[in-house]
């Protein structure tokens, strides 16, 4: 099987272009385990494959590194957009991307034909407990307890297609994440789990996060996570609504528009191709 890697500011990525031959359905969580493995295999933070679509230019589709099946990835997208681009499968620098998560819009910044940066239209946040498969009575979660691995976060819930929770911290950089993230990701609120982002706010405009992915663990970047972290910082009166996001793999400009929808820009890469046996 012929795949590409990829990444998006440290998010990285296997795509196959399965437009002519996809893999069987049955396949698929056993060939992101495989293909995913940092020892073993290619070792990425997902595979993400290139389908047709009836609605929209083109189908992805997210597969985690535990083979489980992500809803949406807003740096997998970005680097989606980059591959068709490169090969030609797109001519113009705009397109529409089917999701499980809903069709995204997304056009790319080019200069001299080679893509610099990737604006995607993430849509609407969606913020009730429901919108985040979360235990409890309906209403939006904003700054409400839970307790994990014996201690009490204040937890901001917000869906960009997939389910985000927010904790605001202002001693980042030593805090640890492999300790909390998958305590509050497994909760037992959570009955499908839950993408756990830790946010100190550096100012009005500017902040700085670090992820723990449902189904993936620390990642240097996540681009549905950082929307969910600007929304939840204007939810909680803590950032204005265009912000600098710091990840551990670089920058993302977050916009939460006057007409509530979530724009997000950032670059994707090309790392190498090759062939990988299955």
């Amino acid at each position: 099987m012929k795949f590409t890697k990829m990444h998006g500011i440290g998010n990285d990525f296997v795509m196959v272009n399965a437009l002519a031959d996809p893999p069987e359905e049955a396949s698929l969580p056993e060939l992101s385990r495989r293909m995913n493995d940092r020892k073993f295999g290619i070792g990425g933070d997902g595979l993400i494959l290139v389908l047709q679509s009836k609605q929209a230019d083109y189908r992805m589709r997210m597969f985690n590194p535990d083979g489980s099946e992500a809803e949406m990835c807003g740096n997998g997208i970005r680097c989606f957009a980059k591959y068709l681009f490169d090969r030609r499968m797109i001519t113009e620098p705009s397109l529409k991307v089917e999701t499980k998560a809903g069709i995204k819009s997304l056009k790319l910044l080019t200069r001299a034909g080679k893509v610099e940066a990737v604006r995607v239209d993430m849509g609407v946040p969606k913020l009730d407990r429901s919108d985040l498969d979360m235990h409890g009575d309906p209403g939006k979660v904003i700054a409400e307890g839970i307790k994990a691995d014996g201690r009490r976060f204040e937890i901001t819930g917000v869906s960009m297609g997939n389910p985000h929770v927010v904790i605001f911290e202002d001693a980042l950089e030593n805090f640890p994440v492999s300790r909390y993230g998958p305590a509050i990701e497994t909760h037992k609120s959570f009955p499908k789990r839950i993408n756990v982002h830790f946010v100190k706010v550096c100012n009005q405009g500017e902040i700085v996060t670090r992820t723990w992915e449902r189904g993936a663990g620390e990642t240097l970047a996540c681009g549905t996570g950082a929307c969910a972290c600007v929304v939840a910082g204007v939810l909680n009166n803590k950032t204005g609504r265009n912000v600098e996001v710091h990840l551990p793999g670089g920058d993302l400009r977050i916009e939460w528009t006057g007409d509530n929808r979530v724009m997000m820009t950032g670059p994707a890469e090309e790392v190498f191709e090759g062939v990988f046996p299955i």
